[in-house]
């Protein structure tokens, strides 16, 4: 029997850049509209959740079929995630997918479920791209570098693997996308650790799970990934879904 999958999307009011963000009108409809409609997409997902501290929020992921939980106050969205599914033994894999994604393709989610059933040591999955050679020196595209197997090694917003010989680098340099695949107890294990000296560093709370043993099978992502972070990336979506 194959595993349940829920994909829960955290989705909070306050932002310092873009208050309100979730309910940012795109084509018409609230993004968070189109992020559960993308997150249905993926075959192997059986049920949508929305987490979020707003009811603004939760009226409209209601409204696109989702079911929505009202957290209350989290730390980060990892948090969220485990405070919407915390007592619900229903679901074997959780997939933190960003709330803030409208073009998120549901092959990405299927990729990362996929690297969790196939591998029984696997605990947490995330995804990768190949990193444009000129946005190696900046921190927020957040860089990763895998082991052999594919596993992560190390994240960091600083260009990983340092180009001493820059022929080789540049074919190593890999984006980190920011939706994870977690097995159920991995993820109750992993909000339970305190915040890693690594994480404080780097501002990444990957390393967390790193820094305590935590395997993170980092996979090649079928297709990019388009986050709204300030108004001005909303004017980018909204071109891309224009077909301007």
């Amino acid at each position: 029997m194959r595993a349940r999958v829920v994909a829960v999307i955290p989705a909070r009011w306050a932002s310092t850049r873009f208050p309100g963000k979730p309910m940012a009108e795109l084509a018409g409809e609230p993004m968070i509209v189109h992020v559960v409609r993308r997150a249905s997409e993926a075959t192997t997902v059986d049920h949508v959740i929305v987490a979020t501290d707003d009811g603004r929020i939760a009226e409209a992921a209601a409204a696109a079929g989702a079911e929505a939980v009202m957290t209350g106050e989290c730390p980060s969205g990892t948090d969220r995630v485990a405070a919407a599914v915390a007592g619900r033994d229903e679901w074997e894999i959780v997939i933190n997918v960003q709330g803030d994604e409208p073009l998120l393709s549901g092959d990405n989610i299927d990729v990362l479920v996929g690297g969790l059933i196939g591998d029984d040591e696997v605990r947490i999955s995330t995804l990768c791209r190949p990193l444009e050679a000129e946005r190696a020196e900046d921190p927020n595209a957040v860089k990763v570098v895998r082991d052999a197997r594919g596993r992560a090694l190390y994240f960091s917003r600083s260009p990983i693997p340092y180009p001493r010989h820059r022929e080789v680098a540049w074919k190593l340099w890999r984006l980190h996308l920011g939706i994870y695949g977690f097995r159920r107890d991995a993820l109750e294990e992993f909000v339970a650790l305190p915040p890693s000296e690594l994480e404080q560093a780097e501002g990444l709370e990957q390393l967390r799970a790193l820094e305590n043993g935590i395997p993170i099978l980092v996979l090649d992502a079928p297709h990019p990934a388009f986050g709204v972070d300030t108004p001005e990336d909303l004017e980018r979506v909204k071109k891309i879904i224009n077909g301007e």
